[in-house]
C-alpha cells in the first residue's frame, strides 16, 4: 500500500463564498468569482472541455509537451525540484517530468485539499523515484518550498492552461512576481499561454457544440445555491462568451432572460432581462504584450516554443 505523500499546510484563509458572492453582485458590473467554478462536478466539467473538439487549448499544449520535451529539458537543465501551481488532472505533469533529466521533486500547490491529496497520490505511485511534496497554499503568493531529501539543482515553476490569462493585468503582473520569488534565483518557470488568433476560432474553444461549457458555467449557480443557499434559476440565465478583439480576451457572462429577483443571504438583487453577470475573462497574448507583462514582474522570455501554427505557446520565463 502506498504511503500517502506528506503535506505541507500553510492554512492558506479559508474562502469567504458568501462575501465573495455579495460583494461580487453588488459591484458594477455584477460578477462572481471564477475560482469557485471549481467544486466536484465543475471539475468534471472541466475536463470534459478540455476533450472537446472546439477546445484546441489542451490539445495544443499536451502535444508540445510532448514533442519539444527534450528541448525543454535541455534548457531546464537536470535535477529540478518543479512546482505546479494547481494540481489539475496531471495530463500535462506526467509528460512534464517524463522529459526532464532527473527530476528531484515535484510540489503541487493548491489550494483545495481534497485535490491536492488526490493528484499527489495519483503522481506519487506513477513516478516512485521523484519525491513528492505538496503544500496546501495561495499560489498567488510566494510560497516557500519545502526542501526535498535530495538537493535540487534549481527550481521549475511549472504554470500550465493559459491560466495566467485568467486574472486582470495587474493580478497577472503580482503572481508573475510571487512566481519570480518561488522560483529562486537560478530557477525558471514554465507558462502556458494562448496566442492572439482568429477570433472565430477563439470564440469557438468557449461556445462548444455540445453545450459542456455551458453546463459548466451555469453550474456555478448551482453551486451557490447549495453552498450559500441562493436561489439563482438556472433556467433564468444563459452562458456567453464573447471575444473581445481590442482587449485581447475572451469575457464570459451568464446573461439574465428575463426580469427577476435573486436571494443571496437574505439580500435581494433584481436583474434586467439581458443583464449580463461576469463569471469570467482569458487573456490571449502576443510575443510583445506577454513579454512586457513579464518585464514588469521581473522576468525575461528565455525560451519560447509554439506550435506550427502558432495558436498556443509555452514559455520558459527566467530573472532579468
Amino acid at each position: 500500500m502506498t504511503t500517502p505523500p506528506r503535506l505541507t499546510d500553510l492554512h492558506p484563509d479559508p474562502d469567504d463564498i458568501t462575501g465573495d458572492v455579495l460583494r461580487g453582485l453588488s459591484s458594477t458590473p455584477r460578477r462572481l468569482p471564477s475560482k469557485y467554478f471549481y467544486d466536484r462536478r465543475g471539475s468534471e466539467l472541466f475536463e470534459a472541455i478540455t476533450r472537446q473538439p472546439e477546445y484546441y487549448l489542451t490539445r495544443i499544449e499536451l502535444a508540445l509537451l510532448a514533442g519539444r520535451g527534450p528541448g525543454i529539458a535541455a534548457a531546464v537543465g537536470p535535477r529540478v525540484h518543479v512546482v505546479e501551481y494547481g494540481s489539475g488532472s496531471g495530463r500535462k505533469t506526467r509528460l512534464l517530468l517524463e522529459a526532464l533529466d532527473d527530476p528531484v521533486a515535484w510540489t503541487p500547490i493548491e489550494i483545495s485539499r481534497s485535490a491536492l491529496v488526490a493528484s499527489a497520490t495519483r503522481l506519487q505511485r506513477e513516478f516512485g523515484d521523484i519525491e513528492v511534496l505538496p503544500v496546501l497554499a495561495d499560489f498567488t503568493r510566494p510560497v516557500p518550498l519545502p526542501r526535498p531529501s535530495r538537493a535540487a539543482a534549481s527550481a521549475l515553476v511549472f504554470f500550465p492552461g493559459s491560466t495566467l490569462g485568467n486574472f486582470g493585468h495587474l493580478e497577472s503582473s503580482r503572481l508573475l512576481a510571487a512566481m519570480r520569488d518561488t522560483m529562486g534565483p537560478g530557477g525558471a518557470a514554465l507558462v502556458g499561454i494562448d496566442l492572439v488568433k482568429d477570433p472565430s476560432i477563439i470564440e469557438a474553444a468557449y461556445n462548444d457544440a455540445a453545450g459542456v461549457t455551458a453546463d459548466f458555467t451555469l453550474n456555478l449557480l448551482r453551486r451557490l445555491n447549495r453552498d450559500v443557499g441562493s436561489d439563482f434559476d438556472l433556467d433564468g440565465f444563459a452562458h456567453r462568451a464573447r471575444y473581445v478583439e481590442p482587449e485581447s480576451r475572451v469575457v464570459t457572462t451568464l446573461v439574465s432572460l428575463r426580469d427577476q429577483l435573486v436571494t443571496v443571504a437574505g439580500r435581494g438583487f433584481r436583474f434586467a432581462a439581458g443583464e449580463e453577470l461576469h463569471v469570467e475573462q482569458s487573456r490571449k497574448y502576443t510575443d510583445a504584450a506577454f513579454g512586457a507583462l513579464a518585464a514588469e514582474a521581473g522576468l525575461r522570455i528565455a525560451h519560447a516554443w509554439n506550435d506550427p501554427r502558432d495558436w498556443f505557446g509555452l514559455r520558459l520565463l527566467r530573472r532579468a
